[in-house]
């Protein structure tokens, strides 16, 4: 299994199974033939232990389920903070999130209760972000939404019709593209303790529209490898328990860009 820029999709195991459907890109489709033996940086799972625990390898269907299932109760939990007016609640929410998800990372073992767990908590800090935004600029939610589906759904079209394969030489750009981000987003918070509004990346300007562009590209690709890394373990067969795991995965970019793109979406809006 490639390298990935999601730290849950490096714990995936490895099994060798067949005849179960993958996102395979050729051929066959979603309904793709016998499964690939596919490296992995993780442990390998025995696979008599994998089907006493599971009874079963890991399918699309899994897949879809479970990120539908913890995308939906993130949506109905920050629909509900973001109408009630509790505000409040989206910074414990966050750090119950962060908590979460590093035992979830830490832990190196499928949970479906920590995955809906950060679902909720991610949903109720978003929704206590969104809600005042959306009353400073009406819309605003609901345009994030759409861009945040809308850049999922068109990266999976991408992924599935292999107009930019995710090869080892993607994976490492990507690799350096999220770590380029990232101390860039370091760097300008501790510039931003010395000077107001730091070197300017999240001050509205036109660098900080720049800046969030980028942002937003690199997480929109940086799904390409969660989707190629969902793809290669429904190719290995791992154990279905998995797919809540690849569900977490999947979460914690959605949750990334959505908020990447409310700032742009702030941005545009500021007089």
């Amino acid at each position: 299994m490639r390298s990935t820029s999601n730290p849950a999709f490096r714990n995936l195991p490895t099994q060798q199974q067949g005849g179960y459907a993958t996102f395979d890109r050729s051929g066959g489709g979603m309904m793709g033939g016998g499964a690939a033996m596919a490296g992995s940086q993780s442990s390998y799972v025995d696979p008599t232990q994998a089907t006493q625990d599971t009874g079963r390898p890991i399918t699309v269907d899994d897949v879809v389920q479970k990120t539908a299932i913890s995308g939906g109760l993130a949506l109905v939990a920050g629909f509900l903070t973001a109408m009630s007016g509790l505000y409040i609640l989206a910074l414990p929410a966050f750090v119950v999130g962060l908590v979460v998800s590093l035992i979830v990372i830490f832990k190196q073992k499928p949970s479906a209760p920590l995955t809906l767990t950060y679902s909720i908590a991610m949903g109720v800090a978003l929704g206590g972000i969104t809600g005042p935004i959306n009353q400073l600029y009406p819309g605003i939610a609901f345009q994030a939404l759409i861009g945040t589906a809308g850049v999922f759904f068109g990266m999976l079209v991408v992924y599935k019709t292999g107009a930019v394969r995710v090869t080892p030489r993607f994976t490492k750009w990507m690799m350096g593209a999220l770590i380029g981000v990232v101390v860039l987003m370091l760097a300008n918070l501790v510039a931003s303790f010395f000077m107001e509004g730091g070197f300017g990346l999240r001050d509205g300007g036109p660098l900080a529209i720049l800046f969030s562009v980028v942002v937003i590209g690199v997480a929109a690709f940086s799904l390409l490898l969660d989707f190629d890394a969902a793809d290669n373990a429904v190719k290995a067969g791992v154990p279905a328990k998995y797919s809540w795991y690849i569900a977490f995965g999947l979460m914690t970019t959605l949750v990334w860009l959505y908020i990447e793109i409310l700032r742009l979406l702030s941005y545009l809006r500021q007089d």
